[in-house]
């Protein structure tokens, strides 16, 4: 920056001023949407753990239990459900998810993408979208994960799909976000079967229960990784915005010094052409 005159570098302060007011801004507005995001993530936790848990029992008290949904129909192609977001400026977090979905991608392999970052990257990479209806991923409701879910288990029961996997980011902590694949379906149940306390009958049957069980455990899962996905966005747009609003005020203590010594330097080569005038007359 050597040689810049001292208006250019005032306009340069101000143009780094404006930047930082943006950068706190943004800081400020994710701070608060992340506090009712962490509400929610944490909130919907239990939900599908209790759907699990109903499922898990019914396979485990039942002999001779089978359902289409405990095995992989070899024949279909791989789905993906990605959760990203809609804008970028929050760090890592829509690169790191989307780098980790497409580098476990089989050939052949199709994608639902949730959030305007996942539709733009996976149509960069020519990968088969199943429907681009969920493009922006804060409209989406739990009443859409529910309409995903069913749609995702009927095309696994029809053979469409042969392994179905969700990714997104789990949120940690304020500072830590993990992106995160899960195996959805076919389900993994445990093998080791065992004999309730209480018997329990199940009507019509255990198979058409815990059949019927699946697509709400779906739909609990996938909200539930949106309310991750979102309360990690936020925290990780929160972390990058403080760093970017740090950074602006270093340029812009360090633009002022270089305008003080340029208006330093501008003064005293004034003092010494006013001296070497006044000593030649």
């Amino acid at each position: 920056m050597a040689g810049l005159s001292t208006k250019a570098i005032k306009n340069r302060i101000k143009s780094m001023q404006s930047t930082r007011q943006i950068t706190k801004a943004m800081e400020l507005v994710a701070a608060s949407k992340l506090r009712s995001a962490q509400a929610k993530a944490i909130s919907s936790r239990p939900y599908f753990q209790t759907l699990y848990a109903a499922m898990d029992e019914i396979a485990d008290t039942n002999n001779d239990f089978s359902s289409p949904y405990l095995h992989a129909n070899p024949n279909g192609k791989s789905a993906y459900v990605v959760i990203a977001g809609d804008r970028g400026l929050a760090g890592g977090y829509n690169n790191n998810i989307l780098k980790l979905v497409y580098s476990q991608m089989e050939d052949g392999a199709a994608v639902l993408p949730i959030g305007k970052k996942a539709v733009e990257y996976f149509r960069r990479k020519n990968v088969t979208f199943i429907t681009e209806s969920y493009a922006e991923a804060a409209s989406v409701s739990i009443g859409d994960c529910y309409t995903i879910a069913k749609m995702l288990a009927d095309g696994f029961l029809d053979g469409s799909f042969g392994k179905l996997t969700l990714g997104y980011t789990n949120f940690v902590s304020m500072l830590s976000q993990t992106p995160s694949t899960l195996d959805l379906l076919p389900l993994r149940i445990s093998t080791e079967k065992r004999k309730p306390q209480n018997a329990i009958l199940y009507e019509p049957g255990s198979e058409a229960v815990f059949n019927a069980i699946v697509p709400e455990y779906l739909g609990g899962v996938l909200y539930g990784a949106l309310c991750e996905s979102t309360a990690s966005e936020q925290a990780a747009r929160r972390t990058a915005m403080d760093s970017a609003t740090k950074n602006a005020d270093e340029i812009i203590d360090d633009l002022n010094l270089r305008y003080n010594r340029a208006r330093q330097g501008a003064i005293t080569q004034e003092i010494t052409e006013i001296v070497a005038g006044a000593e030649q007359s």
